[in-house]
């Protein structure tokens, strides 16, 4: 008899292989003297999102001449769920960032299964999620950052694109562009989409929806909002949000800052997060590479390269790369699909790899957060 709720089952894959990365890692901040739920809800980024949603926006550090740091570069829709949260519960700001981040996960993985699903079947859906539970990085889906969020409302806002649920798609790629600078691939993936469905309509002579025209519309409504919102309070409605961000260092230079930095890697060699950073993003760019060889839907293969130019054209922060494709998902399809097969033909082997990504993403997990002092 097949189970009523077979997403139930990629959920409670998902949910182990996150549970034991964090046992591994609360093991480790034990044995050196940290508090693991201190770690997972107040590091690095954490904190700034967590000042927004108790104080509002208005923190600015000058490190140095050129580097300030404001938190105008952080989006508002995580700290304001955080601040929904704290004022509805008993909960400090710390557990409700993780409160919000382990809900947005598991949201996430169910969207993520149901792309999978239709896609390919319940086989690859389940197995999408579990390899997006175990990459090297993800521990990030249990931190209090904004990456769950953000993959949360792309997933289902690309299920809605390829469902032809345009209302809702453009609603969602609205939410994720308000989650993360990044979020605009969503918006990017419905509006591409939108483009090609209204040509191919009117050639046939057709007549475009409404729902079609209201949907792209839109999606890019929250992050043009944030980003003029920040223009305007800087006084350069245009420029404004991006000069913030190049106080922090950060700007898109075409990949010349990457470069850079992966010569001196070559070159030079570096902490273990570095060299391990090029191998990330150099494998998400082989996995592109294979998921367009196998012609994926649209609005799956222009989100995924969006996210992809962003992060290898972004200068600054290389340690925080992988961070930024976790939201690339499709990147897991061709992976997935292998995997499903070598399950079928020999079940061991794809227990051996399984076993050998899932000890790799709890002990990298467990050295990020703990050991390497490293911004994520």
């Amino acid at each position: 008899m097949r189970p009523r709720h077979p997403v139930a089952v990629a959920l409670g894959l998902f949910a182990a292989a996150r549970l034991t990365g964090l046992a591994v890692l609360a093991a480790t901040a034990w044995a050196t003297g940290h508090h693991p739920l201190t770690l997972l809800g107040r590091s690095w980024d954490s904190r700034w999102y967590l000042g927004i949603a108790a104080h509002g926006y208005g923190r600015t550090l000058h490190i140095r001449p050129g580097v300030v740091f404001s938190d105008l570069a952080f989006f508002p829709l995580y700290p304001a769920l955080v601040r929904a949260v704290t004022a509805v519960s008993p909960l400090g700001g710390g557990a409700a960032g993780l409160l919000v981040s382990w809900t947005a996960a598991a949201v996430a993985a169910c969207g993520i299964y149901a792309i999978g699903v239709r896609l390919h079947g319940r086989a690859v859906g389940t197995t999408l999620v579990l390899l997006w539970a175990l990459l090297p990085h993800s521990v990030v889906l249990s931190m209090a950052y904004t990456e769950p969020v953000l993959t949360a409302f792309a997933a289902w806002s690309l299920y809605a694109v390829l469902t032809g649920r345009w209302l809702w798609a453009g609603t969602l790629a609205a939410l994720a562009g308000l989650a993360r600078p990044n979020g605009f691939a969503v918006a990017a993936a419905v509006l591409a989409t939108a483009a090609y469905e209204i040509f191919r309509t009117l050639r046939r002579g057709g007549k475009v929806t409404h729902s079609l025209w209201t949907g792209a519309a839109l999606a890019p409504l929250g992050w043009s909002a944030y980003v003029l919102w920040v223009g305007h309070r800087e006084g350069d409605l245009l420029g404004g949000y991006f000069a913030v961000q190049r106080g922090w260092g950060s700007s898109f230079d075409f990949g010349r800052g990457s470069l850079r930095f992966a010569r001196h890697l070559v070159l030079q060699g570096d902490r273990l997060v570095f060299p391990m950073t090029l191998l990330i993003v150099a494998v998400a760019v082989l996995l592109y590479a294979l998921l367009l060889l196998d012609r994926p839907p649209l609005p799956l293969a222009v989100y995924t390269a969006v996210l992809l130019l962003i992060t290898l054209g972004g200068s600054g922060f290389f340690e925080s790369k992988p961070r930024f494709l976790l939201p690339a998902f499709p990147l897991l399809l061709p992976p997935a699909r292998a995997l499903v097969r070598t399950a079928r033909a020999r079940p061991w082997h794809a227990v051996v790899v399984t076993g050998a990504l899932a000890g790799l993403s709890f002990a990298y997990g467990a050295y990020l957060v703990v050991l390497a002092d490293t911004p994520l």
